[in-house]
């Protein structure tokens, strides 16, 4: 394992890393959410991020996405620092979110509901005057439903006529869509049945096929280890670990989410495997 050491963040070697952040700081008032938080995610990899309530989860995430500014640290995409100052900034750099409510339309089909705000217009002078290109966006759709194994007809009924597994599908489709690096899921199994869930497993195993970095945000120990290639864990605003897939058991994962077995290691600022 190399070692650095403490002083300006280290970038991540871009053959590496898609997405990475070092040393990010994040307060609310005192309190401190994130406490110099690293993190790596790899092209064609799934990567949990996990930790127990109050790590730091929900605030890296916001970090990641573009919707939060840190107070301090860097972000790194494909190696390149990179500073979002909205949303709109991290969907530029090809990073896409799917929060734990999705954020669909309800009332609205799968094919509006993937490319809403982000329509295809008619060629010629028919889009000029915003006609829509409903054939193609169609066609977008039903490739990638396809693709990623969404058990519903993208031609068909409003979101709020499916299932949750369905509505969950809409929305990694949505993403996966748009997303050139990086796609992050929030709690994508958080309320689903047992045969959905293993749906969408299966749903982010492919999304990694197809050479885009994954980061999983559970608190499912099960699901992490079911699908994820590498996990990194934060313990009150920091990382402490981060194991392979072959490293990790449930005893091991949670041991080191309650500080059983970890410690922070303030010596270093990059992890390359097994406990830090």
């Amino acid at each position: 394992m190399s070692r650095s050491p403490v002083g300006a963040p280290t970038p991540p070697r871009p053959t590496d890393t898609a997405l990475s952040t070092r040393g990010i700081r994040v307060s609310y008032g005192h309190v401190q959410a994130l406490r110099g938080a690293d993190f790596d995610c790899r092209a064609g990899e799934v990567t949990a991020l996990i930790g127990d309530n109050g790590a730091g989860k929900s605030t890296l995430v916001k970090v990641l996405s573009g919707a939060l500014a840190p107070d301090d640290g860097e972000v790194f995409v494909g190696g390149e620092r990179f500073r979002a100052h909205q949303p709109t900034d991290a969907q530029d750099a090809g990073i896409e979110t799917v929060w734990q409510d999705l954020a669909l339309a309800p009332d609205m089909g799968p094919v509006a509901n993937m490319f809403l705000g982000r329509e295809t217009r008619r060629k010629g002078p028919l889009g000029w005057f915003g006609f829509l290109d409903n054939k193609a966006m169609t066609a977008v759709a039903q490739r990638e439903f396809a693709q990623l194994g969404v058990t519903a007809d993208p031609r068909r009924g409003s979101v709020s006529d499916m299932s949750g597994g369905q509505r969950q599908g809409v929305a990694v489709a949505r993403a996966v869509s748009w997303a050139r690096t990086v796609v992050l899921l929030d709690e994508p199994t958080a309320a689903l049945g047992v045969v959905q869930t293993k749906g969408v497993l299966d749903m982010v195993k492919r999304v990694a096929d197809r050479g885009l970095a994954v980061v999983l945000i559970s608190h499912n120990m099960s699901d992490v280890l079911a699908v994820a290639d590498r996990i990194e864990v934060l313990r009150l605003g920091q990382r402490v670990a981060s194991y392979t897939r072959a490293e990790a058991s449930l005893e091991l994962l949670v041991s080191t989410m309650t500080g059983g077995s970890v410690q922070p290691d303030t010596d270093s600022t990059e992890t390359t495997g097994g406990t830090r």
